[in-house]
């Protein structure tokens, strides 16, 4: 019987060290992603999982270094404090590379935020407005006077909008797809986007009352993953997209999402 009780308790001992070990495992691996809702880059699909061009490279990225990666959807204009605080390890949603952020009514460049990967996507800003109402917007001087505009605080839109000459306001939304919600609903007159899902959205669906005017044309910019300043990551994720840009994968699947015409392949002037 003392043999049996023996028996059973290394058996009961050694499966919740494996359990331990395999938690402990899981915790080590796993990657918490921070994004926000992007089509085409980070989106939901018909069953409510998240897909996108941001979102498949993600998973593929961390998968080859060993992580599991979690997604979570955070407000843009927090992604500063979620990344110092940890709930976040990085931000992988179309994030602007070369911008700037308002910080104490001082612009700085975003580069002093966070540590950068390499530059993986071209993409610029773009003005959305009702489609009826497209051939007046001509001018970044002229053809704001007065008008209020909306952007996704705490984005490069809001940043841009926030330039044009004699704007009346520009109201801060929690995502690029309710700034375009807030000028389908006339709450504001014109959105500052990413072209990207400008052009994957408007004039369709939900939107197909809403056009790009596309007389005025913006800065370009480029997406790049950001993460903590001095994490080991950046590294590790840039060595990743190099062989994912040789292999010819981003450019699959780059074309899979119709951004074969924006994808960066090519890292060798960035080292």
């Amino acid at each position: 019987m003392k043999k049996i009780l023996v028996c059973l308790l290394v058996v009961i001992l050694a499966i919740s060290c494996a359990v331990s070990l395999f938690a402990c495992k899981n915790n080590e691996e796993v990657i918490v992603v921070g994004i926000t809702d992007y089509e085409p880059m980070n989106y939901k699909d018909a069953s409510g999982n998240w897909t996108g061009f941001d979102t498949e490279l993600a998973i593929k990225v961390f998968e080859e270094l060993g992580y599991k990666v979690v997604f979570k959807e955070i407000q843009w204009e927090q992604k500063y404090t979620e990344l110092e605080a940890g709930t976040i390890q990085c931000i992988w949603n179309g994030f602007t590379s070369n911008g700037s952020d308002e910080i104490n009514g001082v612009e700085v460049p975003r580069s002093d935020s966070v540590d950068f990967s390499y530059d993986y996507m071209i993409n610029q800003q773009c003005i959305v407005v009702k489609a009826a109402d497209k051939d007046s917007y001509t001018s970044v001087d002229t053809s704001f006077v007065e008008k209020i505009g909306v952007a996704e605080a705490g984005s490069a839109g809001f940043a841009a909008a926030s330039d044009f000459a004699g704007v009346a306001d520009v109201k801060e939304a929690t995502s690029q797809r309710t700034a375009l919600q807030e000028v389908l609903a006339g709450s504001a007159s014109f959105a500052v986007i990413d072209i990207l899902m400008a052009k994957a959205m408007v004039g369709s669906g939900d939107f197909a009352s809403l056009a790009i005017a596309d007389s005025i044309k913006l800065e370009g910019e480029q997406y790049a993953v950001g993460f903590k300043k001095g994490s080991d990551l950046t590294a590790k994720v840039n060595a990743e997209l190099e062989k994912l840009g040789e292999s010819g994968y981003l450019t699959e699947l780059a074309t899979k999402y119709n951004l074969q015409n924006s994808v960066i392949t090519d890292y060798s002037s960035q080292k």
